[in-house]
């Protein structure tokens, strides 16, 4: 199970990480620096046979994450690239994505491609909005599991700024 929960994780951290953003109508809204929030919640499990106390575990598991703060400074949102992002998602996984879509403007995000990561491949689409101070983007994994079963999952992940950033937060590198 945990071989294709890591290609869903990927499209969280791009979420959480943030989609770079800028003041343009026509391209992408650039993300306010400071504190954000991040808040996870699992919509969507589905994996035939799967026992009940899996998919509970597999839901806690994935809204683990919520909660998060992340501190970002100017100069990191400055150089914020969602389309450099894109390109190397997965690959320092060990995994790799390609994208059949990359529409991210005028505060809109609807990114859908294929990740293969550990011998795995999954079809991934985002879908949401990205404005200075919040992002809600949907995330939704569809493949085989190692069984052969068939696996989707969806996600939300809703980032909020929150503020200057706090003292504890993690910097994004």
């Amino acid at each position: 199970m945990r071989k294709f929960v890591t290609i869903a994780a990927l499209g969280v951290a791009m979420a959480v990480t943030g989609c770079s953003k800028s003041a343009n109508s026509d391209g992408p809204v650039k993300r306010e620096a400071g504190n954000w929030k991040t808040e996870v919640k699992l919509v969507k499990f589905e994996v035939p046979g799967m026992p009940e106390e899996m998919k509970a575990g597999m839901k806690q598991m994935v809204e683990g994450q919520s909660g998060m703060d992340q501190c970002f400074t100017q100069e990191q949102v400055d150089k914020e690239d969602i389309a450099a992002e894109l390109a190397k998602e997965g690959s320092g996984n060990g995994g790799e994505c390609k994208w059949s879509k990359k529409d991210v403007a005028g505060g809109k995000i609807d990114v859908a491609g294929t990740c293969t990561a550990n011998g795995q491949t999954m079809d991934m689409a985002m879908a949401g909005t990205m404005e200075a101070k919040k992002s809600d983007v949907t995330i939704t994994t569809k493949g085989k599991i190692p069984t052969g079963d068939d696996m989707e999952m969806v996600m939300q992940v809703v980032s909020t700024h929150t503020g200057p950033c706090q003292a504890g937060a993690a910097t994004k590198s």
